[in-house]
């Protein structure tokens, strides 16, 4: 199933606070062979400032946005202590939803249930554990399988999980 070598073009929806996350992701994946091409926006400090302040408008981002997630074959969503906060990253799930990407959710160490997006909760395709096996699985689209923070199997967390677009 590993299919090691290959490139996967993902798109990584996370709080920007959780950039060393998505490193982490990125660097356990490409320890299993991996080539990973992250396409999220990872503001430099002087971009972040400008999107912190709202010197950039939300068109723009959205613009932006779309084009990122259009290329990306997966949408990755790390679930962390704020992501379910943070109005992008809903907005992203959607916008990932309505293009008919894989969305999967992935528990940072130490992500709990309650740190799930409303919006991966209506649209994910997989949700797992911080486990390197279970999230290439979750990638590459092998199983919808659904996961507690631990690991251990639970309920799917929508009605459409098994569905394709």
């Amino acid at each position: 199933m590993s299919n090691s070598g290959q490139r996967r073009h993902l798109f990584i929806s996370h709080h920007h606070r959780d950039d060393a996350v998505v490193d982490k992701l990125t660097g356990l994946l490409g320890s299993k062979g991996w080539d990973v091409r992250n396409s999220s926006i990872r503001a430099k400090p002087a971009n972040q400032d400008r999107l912190d302040r709202g010197l950039v408008k939300d068109s723009v981002i959205k613009r932006l946005l779309r084009i990122k997630i259009a290329w990306a074959s997966t949408v990755v969503v790390l679930i962390g202590q704020q992501t379910h906060a943070r109005p992008w990253v809903n907005w992203e799930i959607n916008q990932a939803h309505a293009q008919g990407k894989r969305i999967v959710g992935v528990y940072e160490q130490g992500g709990k249930d309650s740190d799930i997006p409303e919006s991966l909760e209506k649209y994910a395709s997989a949700i797992v554990g911080w486990n390197s096996e279970s999230i290439q699985k979750a990638i590459d689209g092998g199983e919808n399988t659904f996961e507690n923070p631990d690991g251990s199997d639970r309920s799917s967390v929508n009605a459409a999980a098994n569905s394709e677009c």
